[in-house]
This record gives C-alpha cells, structure tokens and sequence, in this order.
C-alpha cells in the first residue's frame, strides 16, 4: 500500500527515519523531486510523537518550531498542502501560531535575523525548517539550540545551492551521529508524468541551473550568466515591437552613480516579456532619472517602475514626483533563474539596437568562481530587467495597504 502514496526513495527514508535515532533530517536535492511532501507527513508524525512526550512528563503544551524563508513560504508550501491533502484547518492566535495535535507550534521566518525573536529563550520539542540553504545562519542555530525538549527532532528540506554553502558543509557532509540526509533528483518522483519530466528538462536553462533544478546537485554557476541569449532568437526590431498590441508595459529601475545606473521598458504580452529600450547613465542625480522617467509615462501612462531597493529614498522621490514606483523583488537567483528561462522558452525579446548598455552586458555578465552568485560587475541594464520581468511575475505577492489582492495585483501589473 505504501507504493501507492509514497516513491521508493520516499520509503527508503521512512525506513531509516523509523530505524534510526536521528536528531536532523535533511533532505535536499531537485524541485518537484518529492521532499516537501515527504518531510509534510514527517512533520505531521512528528507532533504526534511530540504529543506522546509531552504526556509522559505531564507537560500540559508543548513547543514546536515551524520556519519558512517568510511566513508566506510557510504558507504555501506546508500549510496549503496540508489543508489541501488532509482537510486542516488551522485556527492562528494572535501571533500566529496554532495548536495541532496537542502541540502548539510556533511560526517563525528564518530568512533575516528579525526571526530570532519570536523564538528566543523557548524549548522546543522539535522544528521543521523548510527551504534551509535559504535561512540566516544565525536563525537556523538558534532553532537548533532551541530543539532541547526530551527526543527532540528537526527535519529540514533543501534545493541546492553552492558548494561552499555552510548547510552542506556543516550538516550535509558532516559525519555527526543523529544526522540523516538524502539526496533527491527530479526522477527521483516516479509519480510525475513522463511528458512533465521532458518538458522541464527542456525548458530548464543549462549549467547551473540543470544541475541543481534537475540534478538535484550542490554546483556552482560557470562562464556567462545567460548562456542561452541567441541573438537569432531574441533579437527584434524597432519596427516589429511597434506592431505588438501588448498587455501591460513596466519599468525596471537600477540606481547607480559610478556604476552605470539604468531603467528599462517593457512590453508584456501573452507570457513573453519585451525590452523596448534602455535609459543607462553614469553619475546621473535622482531629478534626471526623475525626467527620464516622466518622459516614459508621457509616452505610455503611469505604468509601474520596479525599482532597487537598496536605494528606498531615491523610491521615495520617484513617489514624490507622481511616479507609479516600487521596490523591486530582489531575489537574485530565483530572479536570474525567471529571466534565463524565459529565454531558453523563446519568451524574452529585445530591441537589441535600443539597447546598447544591454549589448556591452549580456557576454560579459559571468558567475563568481566556487559560489551561486553572480560577479556584481556588467550588471547593471541586466538588473534593472531582472527587476522589472521577476517583480512583474510575483506582483501577487507584494502587500500594498489600505488595497484588496485584486486591487494590488493589478496596479502593480499596470492594469489600473
């Protein structure tokens, strides 16, 4: 029976969970690979344990940690499962945190140092740490020395990331009693449908992220950042541009002073995004930009300008002055990853003869050696286009107050 619901890799680690006396379970490897779900239905033994404990010591509630890169993570990729496969529904006191099988569980984001707060100086019973090459190093010791409960547990799942990441090793490769990990590839989910598993393949963007998105492996990003750009595919002209009715138009910003400092249009139709131009400049004070980006909205209304958030007052002046402005989802890697591919899709376009900063760019923008991160150099006209397209694809996820969802969703898409 258990072949109906669960992999034989999912098995296999039941089997070692159940044989084993682990106080970590790491599980990492390829997206879609099956370790979210699996560590779920861990989770869910887990708090019954916790539960059996707890009643062995008279202890009225025990406490258990629940940590997401944000709250918003949590959600999505636990708590909807969870209701979604089981039927839960979760009842959140004030501070968020809820009761499931006799265990309260506390809630806390381990993507910034803010996290530590709302776990400072409890004991916990256990914790489920998802996305863990993500978190704080500092929050994620915390919640470790904070699982000091009799028999405590913390199970943690992972995509990959680069070889010199302190989760691999310092948890993965080390050779710690009570420390179990296990590595997933895509294929690894025998319940996906073959026709999925050759479209991702396809569509996935090579080097790095096939290795890690495929592979499932711990590899660092070799050579150009965008090794699929073919100007044969993704160059048009100024002339075709002109004859695509789009949906909605944005603007990516990036500040600069020395470096080069850029915003660039957008045209976003049908899935596929569209660099009409590129406004790059060095040594440019924020009233210029301000004018640039005004001649933009004469041109084609008062679209949404995706901005740099490392710069929140010059966000603020473009505000000031009328600007539809925000700050920018600057997740780097997941943002170079929606740009990559949406080229290896024959979804990105450029107007490559308006766009000359793009040009000086698009070869030479290279990864570090031995990390995941790109070198912060010939990025600039590259940034403000990851800003724009990556924001754009997760507007949904950007709280505006005083707006309903729908409301923000489309202002921030350009649509009111």
């Amino acid at each position: 029976m258990l072949n109906k619901v669960y992999t034989p890799k999912q098995i296999d680690i039941l089997k070692a969970c159940r044989n084993t006396d682990w106080f970590m379970l790491i599980n990492h490897g390829a997206k879609r690979s099956g370790k979210t779900q699996l560590d779920n239905d861990i989770f869910l033994q887990e708090l019954i344990r916790v539960r059996k404990i707890a009643d062995d010591l008279d202890i009225d509630t025990p406490q258990y940690i629940l940590a997401g890169y944000s709250m918003g993570n949590i959600q999505d990729n636990i708590l909807t499962e969870l209701s979604n496969k089981y039927g839960f529904e979760f009842k959140f006191d004030r501070f968020n945190n809820f009761v499931l099988f006799g265990v309260k569980v506390i809630q806390t984001s381990h993507g910034n140092i803010s996290g530590l707060g709302r776990i400072r100086g409890m004991t916990a019973f256990g914790a489920y740490i998802n996305e863990a090459s993500l978190a704080n190093q500092e929050v994620f010791d915390e919640i470790k020395a904070r699982c000091s409960g009799p028999g405590a547990r913390i199970i943690a799942d992972t995509n990959p990331d680069h070889p010199e990441h302190w989760l691999l090793k310092d948890y993965i490769k080390s050779a710690a009693a009570g420390i179990l990990n296990f590595h997933f590839a895509l294929t690894d989910n025998t319940f996906l449908d073959e026709r999925y598993i050759k479209n991702i393949k396809e569509s996935t963007p090579k080097g790095m992220f096939y290795d890690r998105g495929i592979k499932g492996l711990w590899v660092s990003g070799e050579g150009v950042v965008y090794p699929d750009f073919d100007q044969n595919v993704h160059v048009i002209s100024s002339d075709q541009a002109k004859h695509i009715v789009f949906e909605r138009m944005i603007a990516g910003v990036d500040w600069g002073w020395e470096h080069w400092g850029a915003i660039v249009l957008i045209g976003v139709k049908g899935g596929s995004y569209h660099v009409i131009e590129e406004h790059a400049a060095q040594h440019k004070h924020i009233d210029n930009w301000i004018v640039t980006a005004k001649d933009i909205i004469m041109r084609y209304g008062n679209i949404p300008f995706y901005c740099d958030p490392a710069r929140p007052e010059h966000v603020a002046s473009f505000q000031e002055a009328g600007i539809n402005a925000y700050l920018a989802n600057n997740r780097v890697l997941s943002g170079i990853e929606a740009v990559a591919t949406l080229m290896t899709n024959k979804q990105f376009f450029i107007v490559y003869s308006k766009c000359p900063r793009f040009r000086e760019e698009i070869y030479k923008y290279i990864w570090k050696k031995n990390t995941g991160e790109p070198l912060k150099e010939n990025d600039d006209v590259l940034c403000a286009i990851r800003y724009g397209i990556y924001s754009d694809m997760t507007a949904n996820k950007i709280e505006l107050p005083g707006q309903s969802q729908m409301e923000q969703i489309k202002r921030l898409k350009g649509m009111l």
